[in-house]
């Protein structure tokens, strides 16, 4: 089975629906943001420094050879690393809370991260795409833009954000009242609209989807992997590496889908990955912050105890 010859079907319609989906999510994320988000870096630069080159530079690469060691399709190897290369999602922020771990670290992060993919995003999927010896052939068919893609990126995610970060600086208590509700209402959102997605290409998915689970399983486990290893290896304290490894591990697979219909024609193995990888990284992602709320409990209540 060639998965880089099927196209999955994506309605004019749906690609507006999931555009003002996720403008949605970057401006819950805006208005949860401020100023001293930026300037609270400075007092943890080694944090920001580590999650920023372990998102930026090393999770693109390491996705680049993990796709060689699996030798997966050409469309499967390239949705791997537009995943990789795609901004950090507002989940990781509740995962965060939930495992207990830094949360304002996380906010600054998410911030920050957002800020700089704008740019990053599309320079990234053109250069390691470029560089891969199969998928640089679909690069090739469908003429990828990296400036059309870059506004697509500013228009998307770029303007809600800056709109919300401007709402916030000018009406800061009307943006502590709808923030919350914006967050919730753009993840429901994004799910669902993965789910119907996935659903309205039912037959396509069932099909290859098993050409892709163990893939996206390594993937997902190697991301959250590398934000764990980053905040050890810099020694970081127990609060301040549960938001890295979500931050670095939780990606916003959205986007990617987004950019899948938008710039790839719909590929197969691009549409199934970033799918896929859109409700998977989720379930992992609440299975690791369950297992590290259920420790610092346990730790918690011993600690009562003695």
């Amino acid at each position: 089975m060639n998965i880089d010859d099927v196209a999955v079907d994506f309605s004019p319609a749906s690609m507006v629906a999931l555009s003002v989906v996720l403008g949605l999510i970057m401006l819950g994320i805006a208005l949860d943001t401020s100023p001293a988000d930026f300037r609270s870096l400075r007092r943890a630069p080694r944090a920001a420094v580590l999650a920023l080159v372990a998102q930026l530079v090393l999770l693109p690469a390491v996705t680049f050879v993990l796709t060689l060691v699996l030798g997966v399709q050409a469309s499967i190897a390239l949705g791997m690393i537009l995943v990789a290369c795609c901004p950090p999602g507002n989940v990781s922020q509740v995962l965060t809370h939930r495992a207990g771990g830094n949360v304002a670290l996380s906010v600054s992060l998410t911030a920050v991260g957002n800020a700089l993919y704008i740019v990053a995003m599309p320079l990234n999927i053109a250069l390691w795409g470029s560089l891969h010896p199969t998928a640089r052939e679909i690069l090739t068919d469908v003429r990828l833009d990296a400036g059309a893609m870059l506004l697509d990126i500013l228009l998307v995610i770029g303007l809600p954000f800056a709109v919300g970060l401007l709402f916030r600086a000018r009406w800061p208590a009307a943006a502590d009242r709808v923030h919350r509700p914006v967050r919730w209402v753009s993840l429901v959102a994004l799910v669902g609209f993965i789910v119907a997605a996935l659903a309205g290409n039912f037959s396509v998915f069932v099909a290859y989807v098993g050409m892709v689970l163990l893939a996206v399983f390594l993937h997902d486990a190697v991301a959250l992997a590398l934000g764990y290893l980053a905040g050890r290896a810099g020694r970081l304290g127990v609060r301040e590496v549960k938001a890295v490894t979500f931050e670095v591990g939780i990606r916003n697979a959205g986007l990617g889908l987004g950019l899948v219909f938008a710039f790839f024609d719909g590929i197969g193995g691009m549409a199934v990955v970033a799918g896929w990888w859109g409700i998977w990284d989720i379930v992992a992602g609440l299975a690791l912050a369950s297992v590290w709320a259920r420790r610092s409990r346990v730790r918690t209540t011993q600690g009562a105890a003695a």
